[in-house]
């Protein structure tokens, strides 16, 4: 399929603006689209549809916003793995892709893709495509609540001629300029505490903005069905290189019984904090013990983005020192 048209939700945002920088280059329409400010107290799939078909005057506002649109990316959402408002979370998260859905629909957009997030898997030992999720905290709750009230949706439109075809990309853990999370894996990486678990040979799902957005491209444009759920790919970061690019030094090789101890006393605070510190601990997991993925769609249909993340992280660190 060639996209004559895309609207982004969250153009201005830290992923959709690089959307929209690399529809830009490639010469492919696009218009942004503002976000509703939405809040919603659902907690399962059905509620949240039934909530979304109860607001035709944002509904009639992003099918007018989509006329045209060939294709919709929704990248847009309350990206707070702290934040523990379960409300703001679900509005932001699940209940407006469930909108951008039944406004596509409305006004026969063809593909709209909604940017995810592999924390739906939460600590699974392989990240992978399934529509099997284990939110961990109230930020992947809500994104794991957003992307099964798609998977209903679409299997409901399944057969029904002109319907939009909804596919979410999970990304991974993306790292780009001006980005908090990059800023504080750079101070990290750069101080003294800098550490792996064991020889930092483990692959990590750390990656750039820059694949994410030439990627997103890629799959809006595949010419054939996607599947309902596609992960980004990985870009050969292990935990190891991710912390020498970032913060240009060796880190310290702690052994893993330590760390799995550090993140299983980590946890049981969090717990009883409210789980508010879940995505920092998350995090921390994440640099010392990796994750690995697997191959996915991405690699069956050769739909591989050149690799950023070395020299994002590399641009990282040297803006420590300015």
């Amino acid at each position: 399929m060639t996209a004559h048209s895309w609207r982004v939700l969250g153009a201005t945002g830290f992923i959709g603006s690089a959307i929209t920088t690399a529809l830009q280059a490639r010469n492919i329409p696009v218009t942004p689209v503002a976000t509703p400010r939405l809040a919603s107290p659902a907690t399962t799939v059905h509620h949240l549809i039934g909530h979304a078909h109860r607001l035709e005057s944002v509904i009639d506002y992003l099918a007018d916003s989509f006329a045209g649109a060939d294709v919709v990316v929704n990248a847009a959402g309350l990206a707070a793995p702290d934040q523990t408002h379960q409300q703001s979370l679900t509005g932001a998260n699940a209940l407006l892709p469930v909108l951008v859905a039944l406004a596509a629909h409305r006004t026969g957009v063809r593909r709209v893709i909604h940017m995810s997030s592999a924390s739906v898997q939460a600590d699974a030992p392989v990240l992978d495509e399934s529509i099997r999720t284990a939110p961990f905290s109230p930020y992947s709750f809500s994104k794991a609540l957003g992307e099964s009230a798609l998977y209903r949706l679409r299997s409901q439109w399944r057969e029904e001629s002109g319907a939009p075809q909804l596919s979410v990309i999970r990304a991974t853990s993306v790292m780009g300029s001006g980005r908090r999370t990059t800023r504080m894996l750079a101070r990290f990486a750069s101080s003294p505490l800098s550490s792996v678990a064991g020889d930092g040979s483990a692959p990590t799902p750390v990656t750039s903005v820059t694949a994410l957005a030439q990627f997103t491209v890629a799959v809006g444009e595949f010419p054939e069905v996607l599947p309902p759920v596609i992960l980004q790919p990985w870009e050969g970061a292990t935990t190891g290189s991710v912390l020498r690019d970032a913060g240009r030094r060796h880190p310290l090789q702690l052994p893993s019984w330590v760390c799995r101890a550090v993140i299983a006393t980590a946890r049981t605070a969090s717990a009883a904090a409210g789980y508010r510190y879940g995505g920092l601990i998350r995090r921390l997991e994440v640099t010392w013990f990796g994750q690995r993925q697997v191959p996915g769609w991405a690699h069956e249909n050769g739909v591989l983005p050149e690799p950023h993340v070395q020299e994002v992280l590399r641009q990282a660190h040297l803006a420590l020192g300015r």
